[in-house]
């Protein structure tokens, strides 16, 4: 039984460390443990933690952060830390929350950032940051997940000497700022080479790799980078990191190494096999395994060579546990597969009742046997464990 405090589970990495879950799912799809409905729209996904599923949701107005009980669905607490987010791609809250011990963080579309009390939903401290840091909001809608790394919380908050920025996550103090680069739409993950502790994110402009001490800068790495949006979280293993991006863009493997007091990154290579979209690949073994645009891919991680493609579920989502990819489609579709770079193969799937026009881009999470899906405001738990 494993939790899954943070976006992309306990690594950043969209990897469960669960077990004993199903080797196949019954052709109607696993059993279903509950359903919420009412909690707003939003594309969101799910952090779990100490009994409680954390997501955020908009209604009337209002985005909130809300919790809910992990047996049962039952809303536990909501708090509202954020104005009315409207966008012709969906409105809402884009963030997944995280949980840190005792409190939970969030951000909401508008950049309203709220700390609150995990068991209860006291609010700790809030703070908008595009008014604080003078960014503007990015065309469809600020979507980071924060990082807490030890004292510290990483935002990209988009303003001008302030694009990169760690607060003190007890009181949301600034402790640096860093850059000037507009805000992307991914999430920043911590590295660590020759003893040197950094941040690496994928801005609107580039990806960047920032002393975790004080901010300042490493490295950058634009040629990931497109006008339009940059999305996927970065994938690191030791001292290499992956970055990719869409719209004809592709993806580069860079290989980082101390130089005195910084740290330095190399290409390995640039391609265009991996060029993940709005949702990031995940590494198993040698290969990682993601949407190149619309189809899923195998590609070898040290030297971009491709494996495989196939069409899948469709477009969509991908995270990991056990042996096996599970698959989530932007129409609603869900899939398992074996996690193998000989070829795609397919285990299992079922689609779940669409209840909104716009597309399941939330990610799926896995957790306590637990798989969670979301569609706006309904969210699904499947029980996945073994009997």
């Amino acid at each position: 039984m494993a939790d899954w405090p943070d976006w992309r589970g306990p690594g950043r990495d969209g990897i469960s460390l669960e077990t004993g879950l199903l080797e196949r799912w019954p052709a109607g799809g696993p059993p279903l443990a509950w359903k919420a409905t009412g909690i707003g729209d939003g594309f969101a996904s799910f952090s779990i933690a100490n009994g409680r599923v954390f997501t955020q949701g908009q209604r009337d107005g209002k985005q909130y952060l809300i919790a809910l009980d992990e047996q049962t669905g039952k809303k536990l607490w909501e708090i509202a830390h954020g104005g009315s987010y409207r966008n012709n791609r969906g409105d809402g809250p884009r963030g997944t929350p995280t949980v840190d011990g005792e409190r939970v963080y969030a951000l909401a579309a508008d950049g309203s950032l709220v700390c609150a009390n995990a068991a209860t939903g006291e609010q700790v401290w809030t703070t908008n940051l595009l008014r604080r840091f003078g960014g503007r909001n990015i065309s469809w809608g600020l979507s980071e997940s924060p990082l807490i790394d030890g004292q510290r919380l990483i935002v990209n908050a988009g303003g001008r000497g302030a694009s990169i920025v760690a607060l003190d996550k007890n009181n949301g103090n600034v402790l640096w700022q860093s850059q000037s680069d507009e805000a992307g739409y991914s999430s920043a993950v911590v590295s660590e080479v020759g003893g040197l502790r950094q941040y690496i994110l994928l801005t609107g402009e580039g990806a960047v790799g920032v002393s975790a001490e004080n901010g300042e800068l490493f490295w950058r790495y634009d040629e990931v980078a497109n006008s339009t949006a940059n999305v996927a979280t970065p994938v690191v293993r030791g001292d290499h990191v992956f970055v990719s991006s869409d719209y004809g863009t592709g993806g580069a493997l860079l290989k980082m190494s101390r130089s005195g007091n910084r740290i330095q990154a190399q290409e390995v290579y640039f391609n265009r096999d991996m060029r993940n979209h709005y949702s990031s690949s995940v590494l198993i073994g040698d290969h990682l395994y993601g949407y190149s645009s619309s189809v899923l891919t195998a590609m070898n991680f040290q030297t971009g060579s491709v494996a495989w493609r196939d069409r899948s579920v469709g477009k969509g989502q991908v995270i990991y546990a056990e042996g096996r990819l599970y698959l989530f489609s932007e129409d609603g579709v869900a899939g398992l597969a074996e996690a193998t770079p000989a070829a795609y193969r397919e285990i299992s799937r079922f689609e779940i009742a669409r209840v909104s026009s716009y597309p399941t881009w939330a990610l799926p999470a896995i957790a306590n046997g637990k798989l969670y899906l979301r569609d706006q405001g309904t969210l699904y738990s499947y029980d996945i464990r073994k009997n």
